[in-house]
Parts: C-alpha cells; structure tokens; sequence
C-alpha cells in the first residue's frame, strides 16, 4: 500500500492519495484536482473511490469534479445527504483498493457525518487512519459547526467523547492523518505536525486523557472561537455541488484598465495579493494587501463576504491568486488588471503608500502619546502586547473601526507582519492616514526593551 500526503499551507488542509495493486482512492480532495489527477497518470493507477471525511466548512471539495473526470463513487459516512449521487458508507463498511481496503469508522461529533477511514495493507494490517477533523495533532475538532436547535454544542461534544474512544481502540503503531494542520480554524490550537501515530496522541494530546465525559464536555465546549465567515458557503456548496470547469475558466481572465476601474465603480473589491512589504511602498487606493505568501485564502475568508472582487497581482501569480480562493469558495472573481500596479501608473493614476518600520525604530517612538494597535487573534495576547495597546482579532477590526480615532497615528503590529499589513490596508481604505506597520511584529518586538503586560481578555 502507498499513501502520500497532499498538504495545502494555505488552507492548512492535508489531502490523501492511497494506493494498491493499479487502483488509488483519494481522501478530502481540494478543489483544484489537476494533482490527483497528474499523481493517478504518473503511477498508472485507477482513481476508484474518493472518501469525504465530512461536509468540509474550510474549504471546497473537489470530490464533484474528481468523480466526472474519473468515475470514481464519493464515499459518505452514515447519514450524509448531498444533492449529487453519493455512498452512505456503514459503520464498519470496508472498500477494496487493489489488495488492500480502507474501512469506515464512523466518529461523529465534529459533524453527524463525520467518520474516519482505516487503511488495512495487503497483509490484512490496520496501518494508517484518516481523521479528518476527528482527530488532529494535538487536538480535535470543533462541535459547533453542525449544532442545530436540538443539536447543542454540549450534545456534539458528547458524540466526540464517544468516537474518540473508538479511535483509541486502534493499535498504539497505526499512523494518524488528519485533516489538518496549524493555522486551520477547524480546531482550537492544531500542532504544526501533520502526522503522529496513535500511541503518541494517546500520550501526548490533551482530548484523549482519561477523563470523564463530562470533564472532556467542559473541555471541548471552552474557547471556540467563532468561525469565519466563509464557512457556511463552503458547506453549501460540498452539499450542492458546483459547475468548476465554467466558473473557474471566466474568471481566470485579464481585464484592461478602463472596465477595472468600471468594476470598482460597480463596487467591486480590490485584493492586492502583492509581497507586504511591496504593497507599502506603493499600492492602488484603496486596495486590501492579502499576501500570496501567507494564509492567502484563509484570511480573504475571514475578513470579507464572498463578493464580486478585483485582483492586483505580480506577473505570473494571476491564476494562483484567483484559484486560491476558489478553494474556499469566492469565485466571484471579475479577473485580474492586466500589467498589474505599472498599468495603473502608466495612465497617471494616483497610488498610495504606508510607512512600515523595524521593531527597533517603533522601540524608539514609543511615548506617552503613542497609539499602538495588536490585530493578533486572543490566545495570543496571554503571552504579553506592548503596554497599553489597543486590543482587537484582525478577524473583528473593520466592525470596530467606529471604536478608532481617524486622527490618531497608529503603530499596528501582529506576529510577523503579514496580519498587520492587511490590517494597515484596511484601515487606508476606511479614511485613517496616519498608520505605521511594525515589520517582523512581535517576534521582532520581543526582541527589544519593549514593556509588555497582560491584558484582561473580557
């Protein structure tokens, strides 16, 4: 049996290619398959079953299109309904691949669906075990995202409590693949490892202590965060279904300057997935800086409804730009500006830029009179802010603008400055001038004699 992982960064989402005897089967595909695809060619493989984990709330599936392209009968856990041909797997149910199989455990908390795949090898041995968003490295999955009015968070938590015991029953040796990794809103605090084995989690993550239900319930349920606003499009659209080839083909085009700006009249947005460090020294007004360099399509998701929108991008990172974001779903796209930021200039239009300063320097700036602005996510302030920061998620900064002074000067930092860019950018948009990014952020911050302190998190 062969088994590689597919791992997205910037959806930190892992995808599986599993394989036996010239027949393959997929595990949680992105939406973009062309890599299945190439991977099933370049083997000489039949791509036979796609298994989906669960109704994905981070990100489109690409399981619709993979089954056109190939044949291949999508595989649900029990009472998963979907609005395309699908297989309720049972519980226990197992499907050959080769001489090999994978078997179905059903493990539902996350979602009622959700079930977890086991690989059994050619010798009959339980090698390897696809959670999805069961179980990760170091942490399991949210219970609130498939919570109705009798479906409390408390009761899915309960569900988990249940399937993780199930999960525990397998052999300490059997490798663990989940959905994801760190970055992923689909868990409270994912390890940056993408795979372990069953033994190590039964040691090492906290969900799989021995407990009582009630202590893992009161666990769980603490310190959700809310989720980002993308994800009840993404689960429409894996429950609907799409056309890809047809939307992603009209979006993908460039656009001359003149419909550009018609569109941006029309209130189209703009996103400049330019480097931070390029969008400050010159942008296009009123231009949102989301790097391709970051959790490009995870933040996009986060901070804005899927609306039609504009790309600015550096020459050749048109297609990236735009199919990143498909991925989550926004494929609202109106194209991108043919010749990028130099087309803009080229006709005398006005651009802008931001002042950003090393930690060193806003060392030297900071006073009495300083107003600094930490756009990092809660459980990050436990570990210190600068003193006297002001304190709001990037996630919640242009609902709270009307908290802000515009004729204030604010230094914003995040950890690194890729947050604090694409916050720097959304407070030009909204009118405030006077804005200084802190380049490296705290991890450059934590560096200086900067005070820090604790602030109370109500």
């Amino acid at each position: 049996m062969y088994i590689e992982q597919i791992y997205t960064g910037c959806l930190s989402q892992a995808s599986y290619y599993i394989e036996s005897d010239g027949e393959a089967a997929i595990v949680d595909p992105i939406r973009d398959i062309e890599c299945y695809l190439e991977l099933a060619k370049e083997r000489k493989t039949r791509i036979k079953y796609i298994f989906e984990t669960h109704f994905h709330a981070d990100f489109v599936s690409g399981h619709v299109e993979l089954k056109k392209k190939t044949g291949a009968e999508i595989i649900y856990g029990p009472k998963a309904t979907a609005s395309y041909e699908i297989v309720n797997a049972k519980d226990g149910q197992e499907f050959p691949i080769g001489k090999a199989a994978i078997k179905t455990i059903h493990t539902p908390g996350h979602t009622i669906e959700s079930s977890c795949y086991l690989a059994i090898d050619e010798n009959d041995k339980p090698v390897g075990v696809f959670s999805g968003d069961t179980l990760f490295v170091g942490e399991v999955g949210r219970v609130d995202l498939a919570a109705k009015s009798e479906l409390s968070d408390r009761t899915m938590a309960g569900m988990l409590y249940n399937s993780l015991e199930k999960i525990k029953q397998l052999p300490d040796d059997v490798v663990v693949y989940p959905g994801h990794g760190a970055g992923s809103a689909c868990g409270k605090n994912i390890s940056s490892e993408t795979t372990s084995t069953i033994g190590e989690q039964k040691m090492n993550n906290y969900a799989l202590q021995a407990m009582t239900r009630e202590a893992f319930i009161d666990v769980v349920v603490t310190g959700i965060a809310p989720p980002p606003r993308y994800f009840y499009t993404d689960v429409l659209l894996n429950h609907t279904g799409y056309d890809d080839e047809a939307s992603l083909a009209k979006n993908l085009r460039p656009v001359e300057l003149n419909e550009f700006k018609k569109e941006i009249q029309a209130g189209a947005l703009v996103i400049d997935s330019r480097k931070p460090e390029d969008f400050a020294k010159e942008h296009m007004p009123g231009a949102i800086n989301i790097g391709l360099d970051g959790q490009y399509a995870i933040w996009a998701g986060n901070l804005f409804d899927n609306v039609p929108f504009l790309i600015v991008c550096d020459e050749g990172k048109e297609k990236e730009s735009i199919i990143r974001l498909a991925r989550v779903g926004y494929d609202k796209a109106k194209g991108f500006l043919k010749g990028g930021l130099q087309t803009w200039k080229k006709e005398g239009n006005k651009t802008q830029s931001l002042e950003s300063i090393k930690a060193t320097d806003f060392s030297g700036r900071l006073g009495k009179d300083t107003t600094v602005l930490d756009v990092r996510n809660e459980g990050e302030w436990a570990s210190g802010v600068v003193k006297n920061a002001i304190t709001i998620p990037l996630a919640k900064l242009e609902e709270s603008l009307s908290s802000l002074n515009k004729n204030a000067h604010y230094y914003i930092y995040c950890r690194s400055g890729y947050r604090s860019m694409i916050g720097a950018s959304i407070l030009q948009k909204h009118g405030f001038n006077k804005i200084t990014n802190v380049m490296g952020g705290m991890n450059a911050i934590s560096q200086t004699k900067i005070e820090l302190a604790v602030p109370e998190i109500v």
